[in-house]
């Protein structure tokens, strides 16, 4: 007969090839043993001749190959891993009767492999038949299951031979030698799934790679293949189900997709580490071994999906029968439906965001804000808000300061950006050195000798404000509580930069450095193709500016000082220039005195004076020329650090030069 099994070979027990002196001595034996038995006498084996004894030990054989004990065959069982009430793993084993004939016991010895293979396999598909072990162990169970319907049909068509007298323990042992293999091949399967209680992608991961080890036999890697493929329908129901909708139907937790719904997405605004776009959706272990290669695709596939759906967009992939996932054969047909998925999701939520969301937009009104693109309105700001901005931390009040930059914002041309109510301002608790300490993802470099980080004694506005952003979702996937941070980190610096160059009118020259890192931003966004891409494009963009504007090296911030040093040099020199025009003037002597009287009166008034003056300029040429000894000797630690540094940062090379002295010869 031919089973309907596809891995079970083909075999045919019609054919009738013993005597009829065999045929009338089983049912001699057939009828003699029953007397014994419904007499309850039961001799044994080793009692009969050996031709009897061959009928009786197949006749048990034919029981212990459906799991039933018969007259001289004994099961043995022992649970090796018991979890509540559920029998993860046992073993099985078949016993015989010393007293049969020994060539007898050989021959069953070696069909108990076969009947121990049965009985583990129909344990463990009661067991993971169980609602709560999954779909994949589901569908493994029902592979299995329709297995064993060709093994019983082939034991009953052998009894039925046997019954005939047509069947010798030597055709027994023929007939299972091709079920056999199969057999003991789903045993061994069985027998590690049960050890570890595996489930979902674990499954599929031990048949494909028992499947592999059989290569060299292709009935039973055939029979595995197919087993895998029938496990894996459930798995990559769910798998389509991700990569066209961007849903997990994940019900026993078995995609490898881990979904965790305390993170919101309003968390993008507060969250530095941005968790939610991070770790809202993530990989477990255990990834199917046939979508290892693909599953950070598939994750990001659907990670786009989610995106789109959360803002009200269509976002299920058009699909038609040839996209359907039904296997994942040689043809790798599966791979070319992911990759279809990944570029249909990700060009459309490329698209939502930069065409509907206008995300280039507020990445220009960032600029015009925050990297000072625009600064008329930040001069207006330093103009009506000096005096607060000089205040002490404690001493400013947040809202005043929102109050005039609101209406900097209304009276400048930034009135114009639609933009500009996103706008807000804040006062930092730290200065901007102590801000970098504590700043996570931003690459610090510190040496033995690096700067003192410690909070400055006396701390104002100018040092600790800073300026916010309002971005709604889906825009705050890109500009993040993170990337927000980086901007305000520019910012303050800039602004502070701003204070001095209003002192100094020199510090200005900084804002230089940002303007060719835009322009090589703006053209890499222009052509990104994921949002990934934009996300990586733009931090490179703000990484870079904080590199080039000396944010990530604390040794380098030697230049606070230096600006600190300008500060104070500024305020000498006003006060002087003020005092200088405040010098009172020589009074006339009364009319009391005599010419000459008057001339010494004067002369000596004057020389009074004199010496005052010369008194005060050489207290002020002292001062300028410790300003000038302490700026060089800051200048002059800055140099080496400058050189050291220009060999891993080579942008620093010419500035070094320039520091060292290198540069003013050329």
């Amino acid at each position: 007969m031919e089973m309907s099994y596809p891995s079970t070979p083909r075999w045919n027990i019609e054919r009738p090839f013993l005597t009829g002196r065999f045929h009338q001595e089983t049912k001699a034996a057939s009828r003699f043993a029953d007397s014994f038995s419904n007499n309850g006498a039961e001799m044994a084996i080793g009692c009969y001749d050996a031709g009897v004894q061959e009928l009786l030990v197949i006749d048990d054989l034919l029981s212990a190959l459906v799991g039933i004990e018969g007259r001289y065959i004994s099961i043995k069982r022992r649970v090796n891993h018991v979890h509540g009430n559920d029998t993860y793993d046992s073993t099985v084993t078949f016993q015989v009767d010393a007293s049969m004939d020994l060539a007898l016991q050989e021959m069953a010895k070696r069909i108990f492999p076969l009947c121990e293979s049965f009985v583990l396999t129909g344990q463990f598909v009661e067991s993971r038949s169980q609602f709560k072990n999954g779909l994949v162990n589901h569908a493994f169970a029902a592979s299995l299951r329709a297995l064993l319907l060709d093994y019983e049909a082939m034991v009953a068509q052998l009894e039925h031979q046997f019954r005939l007298g047509r069947l010798s323990i030597q055709g027994l042992w023929f007939y299972c030698q091709p079920m056999l293999g199969s057999m003991q091949a789903v045993s061994a399967v069985i027998h590690k799934a049960s050890a570890n209680n595996f489930t979902g992608s674990a499954v599929l991961n031990l048949l494909q790679s028992q499947a592999k080890a059989m290569a060299g036999d292709n009935t039973v890697r055939s029979l595995l293949e197919k087993m895998t493929q029938c496990a894996s329908n459930a798995y990559l129901g769910i798998l389509e189900r991700w990569v066209y909708e961007g849903v997990i139907d994940d019900p026993y937790g078995e995609f490898f997709i881990a979904e965790d719904k305390s993170l919101l997405k309003e968390s993008l605004t507060q969250d530095y580490d941005a968790k939610y776009w991070r770790q809202r959706y993530s990989l477990k272990d255990g990834i199917p071994s046939f979508l290892a290669n693909i599953a950070g695709k598939i994750l990001t596939t659907g990670k786009y999906l989610n995106v789109m759906r959360e803002c009200g967009h269509s976002a299920q992939v058009p699909t038609s029968e040839n996209s359907k996932l039904l296997s994942f054969g040689s043809n790798h047909h599966y791979l070319e439906c992911v990759k279809v998925a990944y570029e249909f999701a990700s060009g459309e939520l490329l698209n939502l965001i930069k065409e509907r969301y206008d995300l280039m937009g507020k990445l220009r009104s960032i600029k015009r804000y925050l990297l000072l693109d625009q600064g008329d309105f930040l001069v207006h700001f330093m103009d009506i808000a000096r005096e607060e901005l000089m205040k002490q931390l404690d001493e400013i009040t947040v809202e005043k300061l929102q109050s005039l930059l609101d209406i900097a914002l209304r009276s400048t041309a930034a009135a114009a950006d639609p933009c500009h109510e996103d706008l807000t301002c804040s006062v930092e608790r730290s200065s901007l050195l102590k801000r970098m300490a504590t700043l996570k993802g931003v690459e610090i470099k510190t040496s033995s000798d690096s700067v003192d980080l410690e909070q400055p004694v006396s701390i104002t506005g100018l040092e600790t404000f800073s300026l916010s952003y309002k971005v709604q979702w889906p825009l705050s996937i890109v500009i993040s509580r993170k990337a927000l941070t980086k901007y305000q980190m520019v910012f303050r610096l800039l602004f502070h930069c701003k204070h001095v160059e209003r002192q100094l009118c020199g510090a200005w020259q900084v804002h230089q450095v940002l303007e060719p890192n835009w322009h090589v931003m703006h053209n890499r966004l222009q052509t990104a193709k994921s949002i990934d891409e934009v996300i990586q494009h733009h931090d490179f963009f703000l990484d870079k500016c904080l590199r080039e504007c000396l944010l990530h090296l604390p040794d380098l911030l030697k230049v606070e000082r230096l600006k600190s040093l300008c500060l104070q040099y500024a305020a000498a020199t006003q006060w002087l220039i003020s005092s200088s025009t405040d010098l009172p003037k020589l009074e006339e002597p009364s009319d009391g005195f005599s010419g000459s009287e008057k001339f010494k009166q004067l002369k000596l008034r004057s020389l009074s004076q004199v010496q005052k003056v010369m008194i005060r300029d050489a207290t002020v040429t002292e001062s300028i020329l410790k300003f000038e000894r302490e700026f060089n000797n800051e200048l002059q630690s800055l140099g080496p650090i400058l050189s050291s540094s220009s060999q891993a940062e080579p942008y620093l090379t010419h500035l070094a030069q320039l520091v060292l002295g290198v540069g003013f010869d050329k």
